[in-house]
C-alpha cells in the first residue's frame, strides 16, 4: 500500500484511574517519561498532563497523558480536549474503577470516535483472570464508541503486549479519515511559561489551520494581537505547525502571566468571547443528581474551566438521561464555536453531570416565554450546513458579519462559506442589500420581511393618528421603528419598499402608496379658503397666525390644513413659517432670474420694485432664492447663480 510522504498527524491521549499505569505504558510506547514535575516524580503520581510523541510509519502522534486521579479531573479534561483517539487503560490487578467510568463519561461528551482499550500489569494475574477483566470492560464500553474496540494486553514492566499495542494502534490510525487543512487556525492553551532568551511560551494541541513564524495571531478572550516568535513540536524547531500536532508556541507582546490555562490563539476575528451560550445538553444517566433550572455548575470547555449558571429554556428539573435546551451564564468570558463539545461537573462535591454540544457561542438572552425562538435555536443541531448558515444569518439580524463568523457560529469551513452563501441567495433564503457606496448588508429573508413590517406598520399608525399629514418624515419613521442611527439602512429597507409598489417615499418623508388625506367638510371648507386666501395675496402672503385670523380659526386647527397644502405643493414653505403660493413662487424664480440675465445684478430694493411687494418679504424672497441655488448674494447685490437655468422646474420644499 503506498502511503503519503507527509505524516498525518493525530492527537492520542489516555485515560484511566489513578495508579493503573498510563504513565508507564506511554514510557514504554515512547521511552519518554510524562511527569514533568518534581512533585509527580516524588509521589509517583500524575498531577497534570504531560506530553510525548510517537512514530508509527505513516503517523505522527502527540501524545497527551493525563492524571487519573479524582482531585485532578480538571486536568484530565483540559488534556482530553481534541483528542483524535484515546487509549482507555485498565490495570489487570484492579478491572475497572470509578475513574474509568467517569473519564469513560467524558470521553463520550468530548466526542471523541476512536479508540481501543490496553489492559496493563497483566504480569500480575494469572492469565485465566484478564479474560474476566475483558468481559468487565466490554461491559463497561457496550453504549460507547469504543463498543467493538480492540483491547489488547500489556505489561509495561515485562514489554509484554507493547510491539501489539503498537500494530493496534496503527491500524486504529488508518480508521480515521484525514481531515483536508482548514485555513482557520485555533489552539486552546493548556500551559503558559517562560523561556530564557524566548520569553512567553505556550503549549497546546492544534485544533485546526496552520501557523508560521512571523504571523499575527489573535489572542482570546482578551482580543488582543500577538505575533509568532518560534514554533516547536515536542522539542524541534518547526517552520509550521498544522492540526493534530502538539505545540510550543513563543509569542510577542503578552506576558506569560497574563496567559491562562483555557485561553485559546485563533486566526484574527475568528473567536469572540462570550459570557451566554446556547447548548445542547444531555444528563448523564451515571450522574449522581439530576440537574436542576438555574443551578450553578463548573462548564469544562477546551482547555478552559468556567462557573456558570445553568438556565433551562424549558422545564425545572432534568433527570438522569435526559435533554435540552439551556443557556450558560458565565462567570468569565470564554470561547467557543458552534458543535463544540463541553462537560458540566457540579460545584461541590466534584461530579460529572453531564454534556453536549454548543448551538449557539455568542448567544442572546432567551426568556422562558419566547418559546417560538426554540425552533430557530434547534437549526443550530442540524446536519445540513446550509440549514445552519441559514439560522446563523436569522440570528444575526441587521448586524454586520463576515466569513469567519459564519466559520464559528455555523460550524464551516472557511473555503466553503462564499459558494454556500451564493446558493442560499439564489434560493432566496438570504438577501444582499446595497446600503452605500462601500456598504452591503446580507440578512436572512424573515429579517428582511420583518423590518418591512415594522416600517409599513409605523406608517399605518402615524396615517390613523396624522390624518391630515400627507407623509411622514424619515426622522420620525426611524425613531419609531429603531433605525435613528442608521438613516442609510433605513433608506435601503424605504427604497425596496417603493420599488415592490408599497411605500411612496417623496423626498424626507415616506408614505403608504396610496395614502391620501381624508378631510371633514370644515377641514375642505377650510383648506379651499386657505389656498385663495394665499392666491390672493400674490407676493405680500399673511403668516400662519394673520391668515388664522382672517378665517376666524384657531391657529393650531389652521397648521395641519397649512402643512397640508404644502406636502401637495399648492404652497411653498419658503422658511421661517412664510408661505408662497406655487404659481407666485415659479413667477418669483422665473421673474428675478429673467432680469439677473440681461443685468449686472439687483439689490433687494429693485427687486422689490419687480415684484411689486415690500421689503418685508423681498429680503426672505431673496434669501429664499440664494438657498435654492437661484442667486447667490455679492455685496449688495443679488446675481445669477453660476448655470442657474432661467426657466428651471419648481423646487418644492414640504
Amino acid at each position: 500500500m503506498t502511503r503519503s510522504s507527509t505524516p498525518q498527524r493525530l492527537i492520542l491521549g489516555t485515560a484511566g484511574h489513578i495508579d493503573h499505569g498510563k504513565t508507564a505504558l506511554v514510557r514504554a510506547l515512547t521511552g519518554i517519561d510524562t511527569d514533568r514535575l518534581p512533585e509527580e516524580q516524588r509521589r509517583g503520581m500524575t498531577i497534570d498532563i504531560g506530553f510525548a510523541s510517537l512514530t508509527l510509519e505513516e503517523f505522527e502522534l502527540g501524545i497527551v497523558d493525563v492524571p487519573g486521579h479524582e482531585r485532578f479531573i480538571r486536568n484530565m479534561l483540559a488534556g482530553a480536549t481534541g483528542n483524535d483517539l484515546v487509549m482507555l487503560v485498565v490495570a489487570a490487578d484492579d478491572s475497572v474503577m470509578p475513574q474509568t467510568r467517569e473519564h469513560l463519561e467524558i470521553l463520550k461528551r468530548l466526542d471523541v470516535h476512536r479508540g481501543l482499550v490496553v489492559i496493563t500489569k497483566c504480569d500480575l494475574i494469572e492469565p485465566d483472570l484478564v479474560e474476566l477483566i475483558e468481559e468487565e470492560i466490554r461491559e463497561l464500553v457496550a453504549d460507547t464508541f469504543l463498543a467493538t474496540a480492540p483491547i489488547v494486553q500489556t505489561s509495561a514492566v515485562t514489554g509484554q503486549g507493547i510491539a501489539q499495542l503498537r500494530s493496534t494502534l496503527l491500524a486504529v490510525c488508518r480508521e480515521i479519515h484525514p481531515r483536508p487543512v482548514e485555513k482557520v487556525f485555533r489552539l486552546a492553551v493548556d500551559r503558559s511559561f517562560v523561556v530564557q532568551g524566548q520569553g512567553t511560551v505556550v503549549t497546546g494541541s492544534v485544533a485546526s489551520g496552520v501557523i508560521r513564524p512571523g504571523e499575527q495571531i489573535e489572542w482570546m478572550p482578551a482580543g488582543k494581537p500577538v505575533r509568532i516568535r518560534s514554533l516547536e513540536s515536542h522539542g524541534c524547531s518547526v517552520d509550521h505547525l498544522e492540526r493534530g500536532q502538539r505545540g510550543a508556541i513563543g509569542l510577542v507582546g503578552v506576558h506569560h502571566r497574563q496567559v491562562d490555562r483555557g485561553d485559546e490563539l485563533a486566526t484574527m476575528g475568528f473567536l469572540q468571547p462570550t459570557s451566554l451560550m446556547t447548548v445542547q445538553f444531555e444528563v448523564s444517566a451515571g450522574s449522581p443528581w439530576p440537574v436542576k433550572h438555574r443551578a450553578r455548575v463548573r462548564l469544562h470547555i477546551g482547555t478552559a474551566e468556567r462557573m456558570a449558571v445553568f438556565s433551562m429554556l424549558k422545564g425545572n428539573v432534568m433527570n438522569q438521561g435526559e435533554s435540552g435546551i439551556a443557556q450558560l451564564f458565565l462567570s468569565e468570558q470564554a470561547t467557543a464555536t458552534c458543535g463544540q463539545s463541553f462537560v458540566l461537573r457540579s460545584i461541590s462535591p466534584l461530579a460529572t453531570l453531564g454534556g453536549g454540544s454548543v448551538l449557539q457561542p455568542g448567544a442572546r438572552r432567551v426568556s422562558r416565554r419566547q418559546a417560538g425562538r426554540l425552533s430557530d435555536i434547534l437549526w443550530f443541531e442540524s446536519p445540513r450546513v446550509k440549514e445552519r448558515i441559514a439560522a446563523a444569518v436569522l440570528w444575526y439580524g441587521i448586524d454586520a458579519w463576515d466569513d469567519l463568523d459564519l466559520c464559528r457560529d455555523a460550524c464551516v469551513e472557511l473555503e466553503d462559506v462564499a459558494g454556500l452563501r451564493g446558493e442560499l441567495e439564489t434560493r432566496g433564503t438570504l438577501v444582499s442589500l446595497v446600503i452605500g457606496p462601500n456598504r452591503t448588508l446580507c440578512v436572512h429573508r424573515e429579517t428582511l420581511n420583518y423590518w418591512n413590517g415594522r416600517i409599513l406598520l409605523a406608517l399605518q399608525t402615524f396615517h390613523d393618528q396624522e390624518k391630515l399629514q400627507v407623509a411622514m418624515p424619515r426622522r420620525v419613521l426611524a425613531d419609531r421603528v429603531g433605525l435613528a442611527d442608521d438613516d442609510m439602512l433605513l433608506a435601503c429597507f424605504v427604497d425596496r419598499l417603493a420599488e415592490s409598489g408599497d411605500v411612496t417615499a417623496r423626498g424626507d418623508a415616506v408614505h403608504l402608496a396610496g395614502f391620501s388625506p381624508r378631510l371633514s367638510a370644515d377641514q375642505q371648507d377650510s383648506y379651499d379658503r386657505l389656498i385663495e386666501l394665499y392666491r390672493a395675496a400674490r407676493f405680500q402672503p399673511p403668516m400662519p397666525k394673520e391668515a388664522a385670523s382672517s378665517m376666524k380659526i384657531a391657529e393650531s386647527m389652521l397648521q395641519p390644513i397649512l402643512q397640508l397644502a404644502a406636502a401637495r405643493q399648492i404652497l411653498r414653505h419658503l422658511g421661517s413659517g412664510l408661505y408662497l403660493h406655487a404659481d407666485f413662487e415659479s413667477q418669483l424664480r422665473s421673474m428675478v432670474s429673467q432680469k439677473l440675465a440681461v443685468s449686472n445684478g439687483l439689490t433687494v430694493s429693485e427687486i422689490k420694485t419687480i415684484l411689486g411687494t415690500s421689503r418685508k418679504f423681498a429680503l426672505p424672497f431673496c434669501e429664499y432664492l440664494d438657498r435654492i441655488g437661484v442667486t447667490r448674494r455679492h455685496g449688495d447685490l443679488r446675481i445669477l447663480a453660476i448655470g442657474h437655468p432661467p426657466s428651471a422646474q419648481p423646487c418644492g420644499t414640504a
